[in-house]
């Protein structure tokens, strides 16, 4: 016979491992500040990276006006603004990054504990059906 609680219930648990749960799981083996750091960490070195291509391509496109203006430029400026908008950048995808990360944890963390209470809810639905079980057995002796 079939207990329709418990299908439906494990139907549930199945579709929560097979899209959501692989990611929760993955997250769930850090600690909050661990994650959140390695993930800021991985912001930073994008940002980096594609700031600097960004400036590679600015270099590539304005070299004839650099190489005619060469002696003439202000390279101090030049540095000091380019660093300036590179280190606001920076905070601005790190905050942005730690905020976001901090709620992906958070919501994952959450998600799994409502995973474990529907596991739980299962346990315990086979074990009432196997004391249902003995003591139908008992009943026939």
């Amino acid at each position: 016979m079939l207990n329709n609680r418990k299908v439906r219930l494990m139907t549930r648990l199945a579709i929560y491992e097979q899209t959501e749960g692989k990611e929760d799981v993955r997250i769930s083996k850090y600690f909050q500040t661990d994650y959140v750091r390695l993930n800021v960490l991985k912001s930073v070195v994008a940002v980096t990276f594609g700031y600097l291509l960004i400036l590679l391509l600015l270099v590539v496109y304005h070299s004839e006006y650099l190489i005619r203006e060469a002696v003439t430029l202000d390279y101090q400026g030049l540095l000091s603004k380019y660093l300036g908008i590179y280190i606001i950048l920076l905070v601005v995808y790190c905050s942005v990054g730690m905020i976001g990360y901090m709620l992906k944890y958070r919501s994952s963390r959450k998600k799994l504990a409502k995973y474990f209470r529907m596991l739980r809810r299962l346990r315990s639905l086979y074990r009432e059906e196997a004391v249902e079980l003995t003591e139908e057995g008992k009943d026939k002796e």
